[in-house]
């Protein structure tokens, strides 16, 4: 009896397969089924992890878009998703595709060569622009081909390891496969392109109202920027033509060029711009009134690197948008010096600066920063009085004198001969009201070399990048000055203006402009134009 049961079972595969498969598994005893029970689970732990371990370790690629920097990663998600981090601003939040895998953007800063390639050959940005996409699908491609094959190779790396059995191996490898594969393509069977319209923010974007506030408007706007960025880049370039038809400045071997930068605001494109100046014109000299971060927050602090990298002194105040944490971050830099109602002297110069008395990143909550009150009033005036008073005391002639709004520079006149500021990014270069017995001063007010950041696309008209090269004789006189500016959204002209100082001594023959007073607000007589103190940052 027993033969014969063992000989119906020994060829119930082959008369009747349901049959037989049935027989096969009540004649295993529990402890067998539980043993194989066991290795499946075994294989799906191992399978498991293996693709999580090789997702960390390999997901990841950098990818060139135009001149940017990218690093793309894939790594294991209950849902799908994408992350675009843009340092120091923060980041963005999109509802890109369903799945388990999570995409991660970051975007890194302008690459050096590739943006030195695209200045020379003005052709090749828009072959550039018009092959961004193209970049962007290829970096995903050789992502996910990346992850698949570290995903698989960690699989059978760690099943060998595990199980040292060559079948086991095999199976847990075909798994990794099936399940990373089966997981980008869901990923891509649910891609949500439009979800980039409809963005969440985190980090730094969540405090910016003025941005987040306002984004369709400034994604349209964006849109322009991001088409005539090509010819904004390749325009630059044009400085290098303009400079050799202008009449040239015959420096002697005493004169010092100084480069007047403001109000960058975040803005990288305005780092690549004061890069390409100094090393075109031969600065000595970077003054820097303020307004370099938006919100001068920590993560902004890591904007202020790019200082370093210009190899020239670097002389900064404050702006009302920088921290004492911004500051710190600046004076961390080799080549940087910060003012605060000090003197210093830096390429044969003699500079005094004073850092903006405000911290108002925000309009909304610091209304007070937003218009000239009569508070207001006495804190700018009061700035430019300590100021007056610490040059008074200087051992030194001070031929520069630096602060952040032109509204302190009232008590600077007769001081020094000269005063840079910023603050309103509109430039414009005046007379102080002289004091009798003084000598004149003159007043630059610089614009914004950053365009005003994000903010610089609000408005109907987009804000120029504008900076302004200072040309000083032995005397330590201002003898000639260039401005320098470059179009913003939907311009991409490049603009230079030489101005040449016919009586340094006097200075340039400009309109005097009246500054605010302390006490009530006075009316300005007929015709004149008081300088607003009103941050249009």
């Amino acid at each position: 009896m027993d033969g014969h049961e063992n000989e119906q079972h020994r060829t119930g595969d082959e008369t009747s397969p349901e049959r037989g498969r049935a027989r096969r598994w009540t004649a295993w005893p529990p402890g067998h089924l539980l043993r194989r029970l066991g290795v499946v689970l075994a294989l799906l732990a191992v399978t498991l992890g293996g693709i999580v371990v090789g997702a960390y370790a390999g997901g990841h690629v950098g990818t060139d878009i135009g001149p940017f920097r990218a690093e793309l990663k894939l790594s294991p998600s209950l849902s799908g998703g994408t992350t675009v981090d843009i340092p120091p601003l923060g980041a963005l939040l999109l509802d890109s595709h369903d799945g388990p895998a999570y995409l991660t953007v970051e975007v890194g800063s302008l690459d050096q060569g590739r943006t030195e390639a695209l200045i020379d050959d003005p052709a090749s940005i828009s072959r550039a622009s018009q092959s961004a996409v193209q970049d962007v699908r290829d970096g995903v491609m050789r992502l996910g081909l990346r992850t698949l094959a570290s995903a698989v190779l960690a699989t059978l790396i760690l099943a060998a390891l595990v199980f040292r059995d060559v079948r086991r191996t095999a199976w847990a490898g075909g798994m990794a496969l099936v399940i990373t594969a089966g997981s980008l393509g869901t990923a891509a069977s649910t891609l949500r392109p439009q979800a980039i319209e409809e963005p969440r923010y985190e980090g730094l974007l969540v405090n910016a109202p003025a941005i987040v506030g306002d984004a369709r408007r400034i994604a349209n706007d964006y849109t322009k920027y991001a088409e005539q960025l090509q010819r904004l880049v390749g325009n630059v370039s044009k400085l290098y033509t303009t400079v050799s038809a202008l009449p040239v400045v015959q420096p002697s071997p005493g004169t010092t060029r100084v480069l007047h930068v403001s109000d960058i605001h975040l803005n990288p494109t305005g780092w690549q711009l004061i890069r390409t100046v100094v090393e075109q014109f031969g600065i000595d000299v970077v003054v820097d009134t303020g307004d370099m971060t938006d919100w001068g927050s920590e993560p902004e602090a890591s904007f202020v690197g790019s200082i370093g990298l210009l190899k020239k002194p670097y002389v900064f105040i404050r702006g009302n948008h920088d921290s004492p944490r911004t500051a710190a971050a600046v004076a961390q830099q080799p080549n940087a010096i910060v003012l605060n109602n000090s003197v210093t002297t830096v390429g044969g110069l003699t500079i005094a600066g004073i850092g903006d008395p405000r911290f108002t990143p925000d309009k909304e909550t610091s209304p007070a920063g937003s218009g000239l009150t009569s508070a207001v009033a006495d804190q700018v005036i009061g700035a430019g009085e300590q100021l007056a008073a610490t040059i008074g005391k200087s051992p030194r002639k001070v031929d520069i004198a630096l602060i952040h709004d032109p509204a302190s520079a009232g008590p600077l006149s007769g001081t020094c001969p000269l005063v840079l500021s910023g603050h309103t990014h509109s430039r414009q270069v005046s007379k102080l009201p002289q004091v009798e017995g003084k000598q004149p001063t003159t007043l630059m007010v610089q614009g914004s070399t950053g365009g005003a950041g994000l903010r610089g696309l609000e408005g109907e008209k987009p804000t120029p990048l504008t900076m302004t090269v200072l040309y000083f004789d032995q005397q330590k006189l201002l003898q000639a000055y260039d401005e320098i500016t470059v179009g913003g959204t939907g311009q991409s002209q490049v603009n230079l203006e030489r101005h040449v100082i016919r009586d340094p001594a006097k200075g340039d023959q400009v309109p005097v402009t009246p500054t605010p007073t302390r006490g009530p607000s006075e009316s300005p007589s007929p015709g004149t134009t008081t300088l607003s103190p009103t941050p249009t940052s």
